[in-house]
């Protein structure tokens, strides 16, 4: 029986390379480079399926230029920003994507972003780091404490969720805007706002948990900003375009935000270099779901939306 033919276009885990090679006609980009838009179209002619990453862009453009062979694109991620949905599927290409498995380690780094900015750790790791650390005082580098904060979350999907429930660890009065309310068993306690107007005026602490699109984009500009808490701290560990940086850097110079932790930026790789000039923004490359646990759980769950596809059932994930 011949193998579907599948193109991995970044170097996964090596349990996820394992089982594809295993159970398909694998060709892996071993130099772990995001696939250009040319190597993308040439590979539907090639390929009967591909897992992407974030890093691979399904453009109306690119896809306009696919050839028929390519039936699917299973996504190594769960944000689909990168896809443009609407040209795939009327090409005929099947996408999903790997929701649930990335969660936890994404809210755990969403946790580690919120602490890092509230306690100074770039200005303190610096200090010492450069040996400039010799003295101290009651008054030196005072953070703002999270534990029985009032936290604001955007975005109350499976890892907004998940952030809420670690919260609740440290006593924080937990409030959250989404499309619509939730269950009050998948709330954990927290409390419904129906504008992201009426929840930036609690929220000493807001976390980023929203997908990047077109009505999200630059969700927090200079006019959110203000509605926000004298001293609050923002998190961002979902989509860098949900932010104006320039916004963003206007109210932290201000003193009106008092930090924030980043784990993405609208320029990526890279990010923005005028943050470096900032000690009170903590920032990590993109790093949300980086756990061996997480990479291989993404890279299984791909594989289980292709399997799904060429035993001919429809993708778990299908979106």
């Amino acid at each position: 029986m011949i193998k579907p033919r599948i193109w991995i276009t970044r170097r996964l885990s090596d349990a996820t390379l394992e089982r594809a090679q295993r159970d398909y006609d694998v060709v892996i980009n071993y130099e772990d480079t995001p696939g250009a838009a040319d190597q993308i179209i040439a590979a539907s002619a090639e390929f009967d399926g591909i897992i992407p990453c974030h890093s691979e862009h399904f453009t109306a453009e690119v896809v306009a230029q696919f050839s028929d062979r390519l039936k699917i694109v299973a996504n190594h991620s769960v944000g689909i920003d990168h896809c443009d949905l609407q040209a795939l599927k009327a090409r005929g290409i099947f996408v999903t994507n790997t929701p649930d498995v990335l969660s936890d380690a994404t809210a755990e780094l969403a946790m580690l972003l919120m602490l890092g900015a509230a306690r100074h750790a770039v200005a303190g790791d610096r200090i010492v780091r450069s040996g400039a650390w010799d003295s101290w005082s009651p008054a030196f580098m005072v953070g703002k404490q999270v534990t029985g904060a009032r936290l604001g979350i955007i975005g109350m999907g499976r890892v907004g969720r998940a952030f809420a429930a670690k919260a609740r660890g440290f006593d924080m009065e937990v409030h959250y805007y989404n499309r619509s309310a939730l269950p009050e068993d998948q709330a954990y306690g927290s409390t419904y706002h129906d504008s992201v107007e009426s929840l930036l005026g609690v929220a000493d602490f807001l976390s980023l948990h929203c997908p990047a699109t077109a009505e999200t984009t630059n969700l927090m500009n200079a006019e959110r900003f203000a509605l926000l808490p004298q001293g609050a701290v923002i998190v961002n560990s979902a989509r860098g375009a949900l932010i104006d940086e320039t916004a963003l850097m206007a109210t932290l110079s201000a003193g009106h935000v008092a930090a924030a932790g980043l784990d993405c930026f609208q320029n990526e790789p890279g990010g923005n270099p005028a943050f470096s000039g900032y000690d009170n923004i903590f920032m990590l490359p993109h790093i949300g779901s980086a756990t061996k646990q997480t990479r291989d759980a993404m890279g299984f769950r791909a594989l289980d939306n292709l399997d799904a596809f060429f035993a001919g059932q429809t993708p778990y994930d299908t979106l």
